[in-house]
């Protein structure tokens, strides 16, 4: 988000002649996202003075749309009372999301402000691991008892709306709160007025666990195309709801994560330009400290090769560069399909076996103007084999590492995307190399 030239001038202006009147215009009429757009570049102090133009309410509304680092910087400036009022009238996510941003000491300040329900309810929430379906669900969702009519269901709709993040699916609990079925608004709307909801509900529910890893949950959602998902708890008691939006913000999330670990890059956790120097630093040195290291081991291979065939070291980047971006090719698509669900860890042999033939075939593919062109620099037909036997040896061996890699780091509760197309490419790299000396050691007698 960058500070917008126009208005930002003149949002400072009121905010020194203490316009109110002109600030609470700005902040009620505007979308809030436009809001927090046309604010961005004021000071932590400066934004404060334009949202406390406005109800406790509508800043809860603009405050979510602004970058996190700067909900943190306003949160840590607000004083205690306020800050833990406008977190009790946030979307419950929203307020989940800034919270574990937030020291856990500024936390606990914070709390004895916010009524106790909410206060319950934002540390049941803070509880839940972070890449579980708990730490995206939200606990403002729309419920109706299973004895009532459709009138009635609609009435009492109409009291819960205000406080409910969506009120397109309506999930039907018993008396201890067990989630038994849902019904949908428009259904609702169509029936007869004395229809009972428990004759309207659907009873086969799909539902998360709170525990659930979210990418399941994801999964779920695209895969049953659904604007919301329930989440209950152990003992099937509903505990919250996970819509949509916040599924794309968790995709949107992982997706760059994966992109920074693929390009070897541990994840940022934040924007490219809000990133401290030094941390990125640290970020892409260890993995550019590792590839050096797996490089150096190819230089002293290469310092051990026989230099009495010279012509062959001219083939030595297109040999490896085969094997490297076959095997990047086979790991960015295996990662892909576990990340989409498109296949599992107990698909492994097929996969496995797809990309033997593959190896094969794509093989042969490039070992034929390997040859072809090693016949104008090797002494003679002979030698020239040595090239397509290498090309056939190093791009089966590039398939089977970047298929197997991302499988083998899934199996032991890691990220596949850790298994990066640069670290594929620097084990292919050492491999193919030894793979090389040994064909032309072998043939070149």
């Amino acid at each position: 988000m960058t500070a917008n030239p126009i208005l930002l001038p003149e949002l400072r202006s009121m905010i020194t002649e203490g316009d109110v009147q002109g600030l609470r215009e700005v902040a009620e009429e505007l979308h809030p996202a436009t809001v927090a757009e046309f604010s961005e570049g004021l000071e932590p102090g400066e934004i404060w003075t334009l949202l406390d133009s406005v109800s406790v309410d509508r800043q809860a509304e603009i405050f979510p749309y602004y970058p996190m680092p700067e909900q943190v910087a306003l949160l840590e400036l607000a004083d205690r009372p306020k800050a833990g009022q406008l977190l009790e009238s946030m979307a419950s996510d929203n307020r989940d999301d800034v919270l574990r941003e937030l020291e856990e000491e500024l936390v606990e300040a914070i709390l004895p402000f916010v009524a106790k329900a909410e206060r319950q309810n934002i540390r049941m929430l803070l509880s839940c691991p972070e890449d579980s379906a708990g730490s995206l669900m939200t606990t403002e969702y729309a419920s109706l008892p299973t004895g009532i009519t459709a009138g009635e269901a609609i009435a009492r709709l109409r009291a819960q709306a205000p406080d409910s993040e969506s009120i397109y699916y309506i999930y039907v609990l018993d008396a201890e709160r067990h989630l038994v079925g849902f019904v949908s608004l428009r259904d609702l709307i169509v029936a007869r007025p004395t229809a009972l909801v428990r004759d309207l509900m659907e009873t086969d529910v799909i539902r998360v666990r709170l525990d659930e890893a979210r990418d399941q949950v994801v999964q779920k959602l695209a895969r049953f195309d659904f604007l919301a998902i329930p989440v209950v708890d152990a003992d099937n008691r509903l505990v919250g709801i996970i819509t949509h939006d916040d599924a794309l913000d968790a995709i949107r999330e992982d997706a760059t994560d994966d992109a920074h670990m693929i390009a070897a890059i541990a994840p940022l956790g934040e924007s490219y330009l809000e990133a401290a120097v030094t941390s990125m630093t640290w970020k892409r040195g260890v993995w550019l400290t590792i590839l050096f290291g797996t490089g150096a081991i190819t230089a002293m291979l290469l310092a051990r090769a026989p230099i009495q065939h010279a012509w062959l070291i001219a083939f030595l980047p297109l040999v490896v560069a085969s094997g490297g971006n076959c095997g990047n090719q086979s790991a960015t698509l295996v990662i892909t399909a576990l990340s989409t669900g498109d296949c599992s860890l107990a698909d492994w042999p097929r996969i496995l076996r797809r990309e033997v033939v593959l190896g094969i075939l794509l093989g042969m593919l490039l070992a034929v103007p390997g040859f072809l062109l090693a016949a104008f620099y090797a002494p003679s037909l002979t030698d020239a084999l040595v090239i397509p036997v290498t090309i056939m040896g190093v791009v089966m061996m590039g398939t089977m590492v970047g298929s197997s890699l991302p499988l083998v780091f899934r199996s032991i509760g890691l990220d596949p995307a850790l298994m990066s197309n640069p670290f594929v490419s620097a084990i292919v790299d050492v491999v193919g190399i030894l793979i090389y000396m040994a064909i032309g050691m072998l043939l070149l007698q």
